[in-house]
């Protein structure tokens, strides 16, 4: 739903003057128009003044301007008001304002006519001509700090007669009775479809509308009417304080709710705007030269971010992407766009739970999102804080526990320890391939996982047939510091007896100092044929030393596959193999498990 931002800011300010009349009548304005940005009431205010008198340029506060005729008695206010819209001169919803509705003047330029009824936040600003002001804290970023409307008041005129609605309401184009018809959709009062036609249904929304609110069941609004309801609509917004932030090192103009997210830093490709409240949210800009191959590397990349949960839509198209992640927690929403060998975009961060403000901050972002002249320059920035878990600045999203694998036959299939699997909203091979858990031995410790696709080993293991003997070279490959080496690590050891601590007939124990990333690993023998799976060093309590480790043996493991009904490799090979061959071996076996909350 995409509302008229005039029709929506008129709505909060448009009920805000009182209806008690002192013995002499105050000066109040005709409120005739409002504007987002600087250049936009600039424009404004030189087209009002050449075709009426008495006009003025206000700061309305968030980021808002707006253009007023006056000041005038209000009696002479409300005839004007009521002469300029009869003659199609003024917009349909113009309205009587008071001082106190205003921030400041712009214009005319060194002209103060304000009167304050009642306190309120004064933003400074400086004339029409002069670029928005930078703030103090963030130079680079200009933006117009935003202040908080003054707080509604009643009405001080009388409202409209059912006649003068209806011919208020004639005057109103396709796109505002659609719009009209949004509102009163949202408000739970209309079912229908968005057609602009006011029918039956309609009108009857409207009535109910009118009850509900205190208003004579009418079934047409009146023009206060349509802006009160508007009001409503936008209550969700305050405290958002959207604002146009422009940003010329970015080469990007937009709305950011200044009420939740402040400006901190530069990471290229972004500009980090991070929570300044109670709300959870966080802003990036995204902004960087590249080309077709560089937005596709930003799309993968994003994906592996700790912001944009794995689950959610996603689409990519040639030139474009829109990345949606939500979890239990929060929901991510980025949008990157190639053009003229640029990348811009912004992702919004928000908390579940909280979707009709999250939608309504995140549509007026896109609607103003505005490329400027200029993008990122990849050395902006302090980049102090370096790590390999920090892609700009952003943490990488990291699995709940990793732990090591390895193929057992050509499709894929993996053993691995049981511990890995428990608990898990998903469980990836190398990070990139799916799986599931197809058995659990829980009596062996191991788990057996298929690939969710077709999946093509380099190697796969060769069961061990013969007994190894005491004393006897091994060596387990695995991912001891949980895949971030990038492969396998091999550990050299010993065949140390070949059953457990406790005379477990299947279990062998190894002199071999193993990490807990090697776990699920297999274990070779100087061949290259495999005696088992490496065990989790389990010890009720007991402290044993650093190079005790345990393995469940490969007729065991062997057992459990064929029960399964996978087809595996045997082999009674002996002799001893070179370093570099087992190392191979072992990096076409090896595959590091990951579970996923």
């Amino acid at each position: 739903m995409k509302l008229s931002l005039a029709v929506v800011f008129a709505a909060l300010m448009g009920t805000g003057a009182t209806m008690a009349q002192d013995t002499q009548e105050p000066r109040v304005w005709v409120q005739i128009e409002a504007q987002p940005n600087l250049t936009a009431i600039n424009e404004a205010l030189r087209r009002r003044s050449a075709e009426l008198n008495d006009v003025n340029g206000f700061f309305l506060g968030g980021g808002w301007y707006g253009v007023a005729l006056g000041p005038y008695p209000e009696s002479e206010a409300v005839r004007i008001l009521r002469s300029l819209r009869a003659e199609g001169r003024i917009p349909r919803d113009s309205y009587i304002a008071r001082s106190g509705e205003y921030q400041s003047q712009i214009w005319p330029v060194g002209q103060d006519d304000l009167t304050r009824e009642e306190e309120a936040a004064i933003a400074a600003i400086t004339a029409p001509e002069v670029p928005e002001a930078q703030t103090e804290t963030t130079p680079e970023v200009a933006v117009i700090e935003p202040v908080e409307p003054a707080t509604p008041a009643e009405p001080e005129f009388v409202d409209e007669t059912p006649r003068e609605a209806r011919a208020a309401e004639a005057q109103l184009s396709r796109e505002e009775r659609a719009e009209l018809q949004e509102l009163l959709r949202w408000a739970g009062f209309y079912t229908g479809s968005i057609d602009a036609a006011f029918g039956p249904g309609t009108r009857g929304a409207m009535s109910r509308w009118q009850e509900e609110n205190n208003f004579e069941a009418t079934g047409i609004l009146t023009t206060l009417q349509r802006a009160e309801l508007a009001r409503q609509y936008n209550a969700v917004l305050e405290g958002m304080n959207l604002a146009t932030v422009s940003d010329p090192q970015m080469g990007i103009e937009m709305l950011i709710p200044t009420g939740v997210v402040a400006f901190d830093n530069y990471e290229p490709p972004f500009a980090h705007f991070e929570s300044i409240g109670d709300i959870p949210a966080k802003v990036l800009m995204i902004s960087q030269e590249g080309t077709e191959d560089t937005l596709f590397g930003l799309y993968d990349i994003m994906q592996t971010l700790e912001i944009v949960p794995p689950s959610g839509p996603r689409e990519r198209g040639r030139n474009a992407f829109t990345l949606v992640g939500e979890s239990a927690k929060m929901i991510s929403h980025t949008e990157a766009s190639l053009q003229n060998g640029q990348i811009k975009g912004f992702t919004l961060l928000w908390p579940a739970g909280d979707e009709e403000r999250r939608t309504r901050v995140l549509s007026a972002m896109l609607d103003s999102f505005t490329r400027t002249e200029g993008v990122l320059d990849p050395a902006a920035g302090s980049n102090a804080e370096q790590s390999i878990d920090l892609v700009s600045g952003l943490e990488i999203r990291k699995p709940k526990i990793s732990r090591s694998g390895f193929y057992v036959d050509r499709s894929g299939t993996v053993v691995t320890t049981a511990e890995v699997v428990q608990a898990c909203a998903r469980i990836t091979l190398d990070e990139v391939y799916e799986a599931e858990v197809a058995t659990i031995v829980e009596s062996l410790g191991i788990a057996i996982l298929r690939p969710t696709q077709s999946l093509a080993p380099l190697q796969v293991a060769a069961f061990q047939e013969n007994v190894a003997r005491l004393n006897s070279e091994v060596a387990v490959a695995g991912y001891s510091y949980g895949g971030v080496l990038g492969a396998p690590s091999i550990t050299y050891g010993q065949l140390a007896d070949v059953k457990g601590l406790n005379g477990e007939p299947d279990v062998k124990r190894l002199t071999l100092a193993a990490l807990d990333g090697d776990v699920g690993g297999p274990v070779f023998d100087t061949s290259g044929a495999v005696l088992g799976m490496l065990l989790p060093r389990s010890t009720d309590g007991r402290k044993l030393p650093d190079d005790v480790s345990f393995v469940a043996d490969a007729a065991s493991v062997s057992a459990a596959l064929r029960e399964a009904g996978i087809t595996i490799a045997a082999t009674s090979g002996a002799g001893q193999i070179p370093p570099a061959e087992l190392k191979g071996r072992a990096d076409g076996m090896t595959v590091l498990v990951s579970c996923w909350e």
